[in-house]
């Protein structure tokens, strides 16, 4: 999916919702345990539920990798269930040497290797571009950079202070001459709403991936304050608090009840900023 069709689903669907689907089988309705796999049905019921409110889905990969080889099959079920004209990213935050990143790119976009073929993966910028550029040689596929997150240790690094800037930035700058908006997005912390501003000066046409609203505590007003462009540029990111509104046999219904309240603020502000 490219950028002009991403931003055709915003405006059709008046949402730039993405919805993680991070399950964890403890948390699974007690209902879906008779299922030969409990996590799919669950995974399927939501997309079910809430595929008419959001533009995305994004798999956290380490939730199905933890589960060993069922959970690695569960992860590909998932993404072949997911309608092809909703943006998929593969949270995998990978990132090596070149010729271990390009087994990672196959892995989640080589669909006649893997049976799986996301739209994007998350990928931590660390090892520099060498690392970063076997999953850009995918063509009709997004790079999706770590640069500013909502974790409470990403003051460590992201916010060290070097000659140029703070190092999150540096890691826009440069990485922006890697690959243009049509192929490379950001992930940037609802949590870091006082930063957007800058981060629109620094990737004023890029896509940004944002997680933290809902169960983070981030504040969506916040976030489109500053960070909406001319194509909307944000996929904004909750999980917890729409997959696991309720643990009864109308998880989907809370889900779906939870996944609307969001769709419905962001068609007033995408109305406000006359996008749509």
């Amino acid at each position: 999916m490219n950028k002009k069709q991403l931003f055709e689903q915003i405006k059709s669907k008046k949402s730039f919702l993405c919805v993680g689907l991070d399950p964890v089988l403890e948390n699974v309705p007690k209902h879906l345990l008779k299922y030969e796999n409990p996590v799919l049905e669950f995974n399927k019921q939501i997309i079910d539920a809430t595929k008419d409110l959001c533009v995305a889905y994004k798999p956290n990969t380490a939730f199905y990798e933890s589960m060993g080889l069922k959970g690695w099959e569960t992860l590909i079920k998932t993404w072949q269930y997911i309608p092809k004209d909703i943006f998929t990213i593969a949270d995998a935050k990978r990132g090596d040497i070149g010729n271990t990143s390009a087994m990672y790119a196959d892995a989640f976009f080589n669909e006649a290797k893997s049976d799986m073929s996301f739209d994007s993966i998350t990928v931590a910028p660390y090892m520099g571009k060498d690392s970063v550029g076997p999953f850009l040689e995918h063509k009709d596929k997004w790079v999706i950079l770590l640069a500013l997150t909502s974790n409470a240790g990403h003051s460590d690094f992201q916010l060290h202070e070097t000659p140029e800037g703070k190092l999150y930035e540096e890691v826009i700058r440069i990485s922006s001459q890697w690959a243009n908006s049509d192929q490379l997005m950001y992930v940037v912390g609802a949590t870091r709403g006082s930063e957007f501003e800058n981060i629109r000066r620094l990737a004023p046409d890029n896509f940004l991936l944002v997680p933290g609203i809902g169960a983070q505590g981030g504040s969506l007003a916040d976030v489109c304050n500053y960070g909406l462009n001319k194509e909307c540029g944000l996929l904004v990111n909750s999980a917890r608090a729409i997959i696991y509104a309720s643990k009864g046999e109308d998880f989907a219904e809370k889900a779906r009840e939870e996944a609307l309240k969001v769709q419905t603020e962001m068609e007033q502000i995408l109305l406000s900023a006359k996008l749509i």
